[in-house]
């Protein structure tokens, strides 16, 4: 981002660091406190994990003394030492978020319940929220950015998550006037409907990654959430449900991504997609009418036209999710967030045949993967968000793999903070995606 490490230097400069709550000490946190330890002007000054010895690990890993860090089960004493300058590190999200010193508070659960119960909290005490949790983010976040508009706070995703990388190309290809007609994400495994935590169990351990993870990797629900928030962040949808997630190598992606009727695979402008043959990176397919523009497009190398590919071949995930979190605090503005009601839905499909009286899993389990629509084609089904499901999501009838699983199927489970949060949602906007309140 333009000027950041300037604006971050005269923080230091200033002793006025950027000081940063995280929830959730996984893989990902960890890097971010790591990341963060080695930049000027921002601090990670409280930790939670559900696990708090995983909060500590996180600060010696960044290497931060031991004696430095102090275990704290309640606010005040966690005040105190933040103002001794110790580094606090907890089992309980609320003192995150209430800690009057933390700026900004950044979920890096990958739960979509506890994701929910973040933001909202966050918000609630005037903290701002960055979600690295796509999951909550596409079922709760138009609702979760709209409660932060009114309560003068930045809602924002994550820089370095794909979809925050495909945003940049975004609003740099329409600042400078392309036309955009798809935006997408390289797959960088085959789309396998079935995967569940056994069949990667291997390679999981191999990698050192949690297997329902790895699975919602393959099984395609990671893809579809993350062009899920691409949707709602831009208006783009998918061309149909799933998407297209063609095969192709970076110099296809400019003939694939268009019309039908001029040799491509889409019905329509405007799309979001997935591609499997360029990863990692994301991609926006422009075009414009202009043939100046075209020629100098030519001249530059960039393709044969009229489409031409605009191409981003890393994201650094959690490393460059601190960018997101000094945009909000010191400028005010989300790196990615939904533009008002959401345009399209991450709905659940059997993986298996499932029975009536069965609970369902969550996310990269056993009993179901995402696939992407429109919110249009979602409503029309009642179908049912892959964000709203948990462990004690109940089937009231069987359900054959492959089917759409509808809210007329499930008994959801109604202490979930996240199904109220949705409901909620639901309310606000209405089934066109306007605002009616």
């Amino acid at each position: 981002m333009l000027g950041m490490n300037k604006w971050l230097a005269k923080r230091e400069k200033d002793g006025k660091p950027v000081q940063v709550g995280l929830v959730g000490a996984g893989q990902m946190g960890r890097g971010m406190v790591a990341q963060i330890q080695q930049m000027k002007g921002m601090e990670v000054v409280a930790v939670c994990d559900i696990v708090p010895e995983n909060a500590a690990a996180a600060y010696l890993n960044a290497g931060i003394p031991a004696d430095r860090i102090e275990r704290c089960n309640r606010l005040s004493q966690a005040t105190t030492a933040v103002e001794k300058g110790r580094w606090v590190a907890t089992e309980y999200a609320d003192i995150v978020f209430n800690l009057p010193m933390v700026d900004v508070v950044i979920d890096a659960t990958g739960v979509p319940e506890i994701g929910a119960k973040v933001a909202y909290h966050a918000i609630l005490n005037g903290k701002h929220i960055v979600m690295l949790n796509v999951e909550a983010d596409v079922t709760v976040g138009p609702i979760l950015n709209k409660l932060a508009q009114s309560s003068g706070v930045v809602y924002s995703g994550a820089a370095g998550d794909e979809p925050a990388a495909i945003m940049e190309l975004h609003d740099f290809a329409a600042a400078i006037g392309f036309e955009i007609i798809a935006l997408g994400k390289g797959k960088n495994n085959p789309m396998r409907l079935d995967a569940n935590p056994d069949t990667v169990k291997e390679e999981a351990k191999a990698k050192g990654a949690n297997p329902k993870m790895l699975a919602s990797f393959q099984d395609g629900t990671k893809t579809m959430v993350e062009m899920n928030c691409v949707a709602n962040a831009t208006g783009f949808v998918p061309d149909r449900a799933g998407m297209h997630g063609p095969s192709a190598t970076l110099e296809e992606l400019s003939r694939v991504f268009t019309l039908k009727e001029d040799g491509g695979i889409l019905s329509r402008r405007g799309v979001v997609d997935y591609v499997k043959g360029v990863a990692p990176g994301v991609f926006a397919v422009v075009t414009s009418e202009q043939e100046e523009v075209r020629r100098e497009m030519q001249y530059l190398k960039m393709g044969d036209g009229p489409h031409f590919t605009l191409y981003r071949p890393f994201h650094l995930t959690s490393l460059e999710t601190p960018l997101s979190a000094a945009r909000a605090v010191m400028l005010g503005e989300p790196t990615i967030a939904p533009l008002g009601a959401p345009v399209a839905e991450t709905v659940a499909v059997a993986k298996r045949d499932l029975a009536s009286g069965q609970y369902l899993d969550g996310i990269g389990g056993y009993t179901f993967y995402g696939q992407l629509q429109t919110l249009e084609d979602a409503k029309k089904a009642n179908a049912l968000p892959v964000g709203l499901i948990d462990s004690r999501t109940k089937l009231k009838r069987d359900v054959r793999q492959g089917d759409v699983l509808t809210y007329d199927d499930v008994l959801l489970n109604d202490g979930s903070f996240i199904v109220h949060l949705r409901r909620l949602q639901d309310q606000v906007f209405d089934v066109k995606g306007d605002d009616v309140l």
